[in-house]
């Protein structure tokens, strides 16, 4: 029954976005800022990679680097993993399992940013859809 949510149903929508020659500095001032453990760098509209709290701790912190001389460029993981906002939600966390990853960058037509879908989006917001469909197919006595 889960395969018949879709992505772009569970993903979040409104993404926090960094440029490429953006430096570490802003990036983590943004990522404080929102409260985000993770930050998406794009291209214009194309997602190019994601920094994420640990590849700050391995890129920046561990080998103590200055944050203002990095740019995104410099601690983003890429390629990214991306899925289609069409896509099912069981297809999603397939490929987390097959790949080993916790969040996937959700493109729309195959290159546009349209959100990201965490494992924490599918474990807290699949079950509670699921049990909500469920009360649409459960008979409901009448009285007549």
């Amino acid at each position: 029954m889960a395969g018949i949510v879709l992505v772009r149903d569970v993903m979040t929508k409104n993404v926090r976005v960094v440029r490429p020659d953006s430096s570490v500095k802003e990036v983590v001032a943004t990522m404080n800022k929102f409260d985000i453990g993770s930050i998406i760098v794009v291209q214009g509209d194309r997602p190019v990679g994601i920094i994420t709290e640990r590849d700050i701790l391995k890129r920046v912190v561990e080998p103590c680097l200055a944050p203002e001389t990095l740019t995104a460029r410099h601690v983003m993981t890429s390629p990214v993993l991306t899925i289609d906002e069409n896509a099912s939600v069981n297809e999603a966390a397939k490929l987390m399992a097959k790949k080993g990853v916790k969040k996937l960058l959700v493109t729309r037509n195959n290159e546009e940013l349209a959100g990201i879908i965490t494992f924490t989006d599918i474990v807290t917001k699949v079950p509670e859809m699921l049990s909500l469909l469920e009360e649409l197919v459960r008979p409901h006595h009448r009285a007549y």
